[in-house]
């Protein structure tokens, strides 16, 4: 059975027989609600590839100390996924982070594609934000990851156009695209840019703009998935063709 995963804030200094201590919500949920126990093993991660497995030592409302057994320092992942996500309607946006965490992705940029249904304007905005950084830390920490993705700011269709410039790869899933996303090579190293319309599609303006700036249109098959899912589905069979998921 795996270890649970816990997130601080900083691991800098953690060495075997050190104590760190984890406290506030992270604290409380792990002793209030998980119940966590002294002598339990643990796995305390700062979500930039610092990991450290150890023992309990203390528990109090908001507090846990943990007696440090191993420390590892794991390389980022190669190659990297992005997703520009479209505004999904109602939770379709936090069901998409969740599942786009749970296979890896490094960063999830929410875009304010121009068929989005959904709006993020002033404190909606802000709140939207928040929530898609919650399920990232919370999906990023069920799924034992020690390298947490980031959520980015609300991005505009100019905005995700600037950020295609160094990627080793962009694609947009488009249902009327002719290019198989099975039939594109795979950078082993890199950034590789998945591009995910909302539930109207992408408008022609936009579809026109990615791909001045270098992207490939794709389908992933017959079927036309939700948008929520589609993200998911595209970078798991780029994956399935990388040395992160073949192991070589």
């Amino acid at each position: 059975m795996s270890l649970p995963v816990h997130l601080v804030a900083s691991l800098d200094g953690a060495t075997v027989g050190s104590v760190v201590e984890v406290t506030g919500d992270e604290a409380h949920h792990a002793v209030a609600v998980r119940r966590l126990r002294v002598g339990e093993d643990v796995v305390l991660t700062d979500g930039a590839g610092h990991r450290v497995v150890g023992a309990v030592a203390e528990t109090a409302k908001r507090l846990f100390t943990v007696t440090v057994a191993s420390v590892s320092i794991l390389e980022r992942p190669a190659p990297s996924f992005t997703v520009v996500q479209a505004l999904p309607k109602g939770d379709r946006g936090e069901l998409a982070v969740e599942v786009l965490t749970e296979v890896g992705v490094e960063t999830i940029v929410p875009w304010a594609a121009s068929r989005s249904v959904a709006v993020w304007k002033g404190e909606r905005a802000a709140k939207s934000h928040a929530k898609w950084q919650a399920t990232a830390r919370e999906a990023g920490k069920q799924s034992r990851r020690s390298w947490l993705p980031s959520v980015t700011p609300l991005a505009s269709t100019a905005d995700v156009v600037g950020l295609l410039a160094d990627a080793a790869l962009v694609v947009v899933l488009h249902e009327d695209a002719t290019v198989p996303l099975a039939s594109l090579d795979v950078p082993a190293a890199g950034e590789v840019v998945v591009v995910v319309g909302p539930e109207g599609g992408i408008a022609p303006d936009e579809l026109a703009a990615f791909e001045a700036a270098g992207a490939v249109s794709v389908r992933l098959g017959a079927e036309v998935l939700r948008t929520s899912t589609a993200g998911v589905a595209a970078v798991s069979a780029l994956l399935a063709r990388t040395p992160r998921w073949t192991g070589r």
